[in-house]
Order: C-alpha cells, then structure tokens, then sequence
C-alpha cells in the first residue's frame, strides 16, 4: 500500500520586499566657447559624437558662440564622459582647444 508523502510542516517562507530601481543620474553635457575653435569644426562635433541634425547642431553652436556656453546632451554619467574624452580628443587631434564639462542635471 503506497503512503502519501506528509505536508512539509517545516516550510518556512519570507516575504521579499520590492526593490525599486532608481533612474540613474543624468548629466550635462557642455560646451565652452573659446576664440579659436571654428564653428564648423564644433558643428561637426555635434553631428559626428552627439548624433544632432544639421539645423540643431547649428543652433547649439551659435548659442555656445554667442552665451559662451550651451547643452550638448544629456546622458548618464558614463556616456557623458566618453563623450567628453571623444570630443576632446578629435580636438587635439585638430589642434583646437575646444573645452567641455558635464554637471547634474536638475531635478
């Protein structure tokens, strides 16, 4: 004669609470205008690294050139600085002494 198996009477169970996942902080991504990096090489930038359409990247330009300095994007901290390191180096490369930092964006 078969014997059915006994509840597990020693079952002990946890109530898991939910973790929320935060959105990561975002950063800005700026421009600073200087006196010697030209506008078609900050324009190239824009289109090139930060992926902006023409007319944008013009517009962002001529903002960084008249205020001193503009957005270029908004991104994660990690992509904000390869960004930063591209930008930078494409400009050493071209001899321009073209500046960027990033800061938090607000919230």
């Amino acid at each position: 004669m078969a014997r059915k198996p006994e509840p597990d009477s020693e079952v002990v169970t946890e109530t898991r609470t939910e973790k929320k996942l935060q959105k990561p902080r975002l950063y800005k991504v700026l421009l600073h205008n200087d006196n010697y990096t030209t506008r078609e090489f900050v324009v190239a930038v824009l289109k090139e690294v930060f992926h902006r359409p023409e007319t944008e990247a013009v517009q962002i330009m001529l903002h960084v050139h008249y205020n001193g300095v503009g957005v270029a994007g908004v991104y994660t901290y990690e992509v904000a600085e390869t960004k930063i390191k591209t930008v930078e180096q494409l400009a050493q490369a071209n001899e321009f002494p073209l500046r960027l930092s990033m800061e938090p964006e607000d919230i």
